[in-house]
């Protein structure tokens, strides 16, 4: 009698979520941005909430809910009805968070469906235009040289630049200081004072110092050499073979959102991703346009999620 009961029910909810999907999407949709306006993230939100309200025909917003490493946000999205009217901007800070916090008010990955990625941004190693540091070899015997006097600067502890840096210094097997800075800025400023020798940074960030010779790009994180940038070589080529730290971000549901809703959003990321216009305003800000299946997108966070665990462990940051 129970399995009989049991079986009705995954009937019903099958049946239900197919009538929710067909009328799908009813009203608003809402994306939840767990960082402050004016970041890759909001952005990369609010192009991708302009195209998908152009192709669906109802209106899609953005809302931000800043707080560390975005658990505010994820929270809410976790707790949120499974109806695909919430949706979330997931970033590789979710895959950061499990490393750096001692618990979460959600599962980074039980909590969620993912639906797509979205787009994927690299790093770079960058030093002062000015600085006699022309290369990833001279980095390497600067810092070898006086450890205690050669600085490598970086947004806050848990960051994605942070950790990328981390992540250098143990592959290469360096001893020396990481300086966190509030701000993308503050580490700009730093590197053209000569506080910091070095810093990691979001191409997004520098990409303009870059480009005006205020900055020099030393190397980049990606796998391979990016085509804004084809003259700076990958830290892989540089002498650190399987270096590789990028950031990313997708979009997620709460989980058990009907399967019929995660598929009709699949499709319309994909082809919001596949308009020129969409990928050149993500182009414009540094961000290589790139959806996935939803399957693809969760593999992806569960991988990133043990790599950062094990780049967290080896820098012995402690937990929050």
């Amino acid at each position: 009698m129970f399995n009989r009961l049991l079986l009705l029910g995954c009937v019903l909810a099958g049946f239900f979520g197919q009538a929710l999907a067909q009328d799908y999407p009813a009203r608003t949709i809402k994306i939840i941005v767990g960082f402050g306006a004016g970041g890759v993230a909001d952005s990369t939100a609010r192009i991708i909430a302009q195209k998908l309200s152009e192709n669906m025909g109802k209106g899609v917003i953005v809302e931000n809910l800043p707080s560390a490493g975005g658990i505010i946000a994820a929270a809410t999205v976790a707790k949120a009805p499974a109806d695909g009217y919430t949706l979330y901007i997931v970033s590789n800070q979710n895959a950061v968070s499990p490393a750096l916090m001692k618990s979460l008010p959600y599962d980074p990955v039980g909590d969620f469906a993912m639906i797509s990625t979205i787009g994927f941004f690299d790093l770079a190693m960058v030093t002062d235009g000015a600085s006699p540091l022309k290369n990833v070899a001279d980095v390497l015997k600067a810092a070898r040289k006086d450890p205690a006097h050669f600085n490598i600067g970086t947004i806050g502890i848990g960051s994605t630049q942070h950790l990328s840096a981390e992540l250098f210094k143990s592959m290469a097997h360096l001893e020396v200081p990481t300086v966190p800075f509030k701000g993308s800025g503050d580490v700009i400023a730093a590197l053209r004072s000569g506080t910091v020798q070095i810093g990691f940074e979001t191409l997004p960030a520098v990409m303009a110092q870059i480009k005006g010779g205020t900055l020099n790009a030393l190397a980049v994180t990606s796998e391979k050499r990016i085509a804004a940038l084809p003259h700076v070589p990958t830290l892989a080529e540089s002498g650190l073979p399987g270096y590789q730290a990028s950031s990313w971000n997708g979009l997620a549901a709460p989980a058990k959102t009907p399967h019929d809703i995660i598929a009709r959003l699949n499709r319309e990321v994909a082809k919001a991703l596949a308009s020129p216009d969409t990928k050149k305003r993500l182009q414009d800000i540094g961000i290589e346009a790139k959806g996935s299946t939803p399957e693809a997108f969760k593999a992806l966070l569960e991988s990133e999620i043990v790599k950062w665990r094990g780049v967290v462990e080896r820098a012995k940051i402690e937990k929050q």
